[in-house]
């Protein structure tokens, strides 16, 4: 095994890793009531800052996973610029995030689940990777994406009210 190799081997370890205790916050977020969603900023092994979604909680309809991580990890570094660091995060970032994760210069983005409603690294938008702009971020997509998927989903299935059958004609029900 050579060392491309071997750095390939261990970076997808530590996606994984990284993935997983993303997947922590997002279940903290969850007991909060908040959409689970969580995002650490990392590099070369080190956690510089990790948050979950806070937009109920604080009634702020920018405090996302990824925003948060993103000021918290500016914050730590006495800079705004994060180059070389890695965002990662339970869904795909909308474009609001996008945007923050351009501006911060995030050298690469590892997302879990796909959002085919908002997501802006692949799924409707390619923000973080559009050539037009100053920056662009490398994308890793998928990473424990059914584990992701299965917690938005309950979380959502949860707020849901029970829907009731319908009578459509002499007593027949739908649903």
């Amino acid at each position: 095994m050579d060392l491309a190799e071997s750095s390939l081997r261990n970076e997808g370890a530590w996606d994984l890793e990284m993935m997983r205790r993303s997947l922590t916050l997002a279940h903290e977020a969850m007991s909060l009531g908040e959409v689970p969603v969580g995002a650490i900023v990392a590099r070369e092994g080190h956690i510089l800052s990790q948050a979950f979604n806070l937009r109920e909680t604080l009634n702020d309809p920018t405090a996302h996973a990824e925003r948060i991580a993103l000021t918290l990890a500016g914050r730590a570094l006495g800079t705004w610029r994060l180059e070389g660091y890695t965002l990662f995060v339970t869904l795909e970032p909308c474009p609001m995030c996008a945007g923050a994760i351009v501006q911060s210069r995030i050298a690469r983005v590892v997302y879990g689940a796909k959002d085919p409603k908002a997501g802006a690294c692949d799924s409707l938008y390619r923000l973080v990777t559009d050539p037009r702009l100053n920056h662009r971020a490398k994308v890793t997509a998928g990473i424990l994406a059914e584990d992701c998927s299965v917690l938005l989903s309950q979380f959502f299935q949860s707020r849901r009210p029970a829907r009731k059958p319908e009578i459509l004609s002499e007593g027949c029900l739908s649903g």
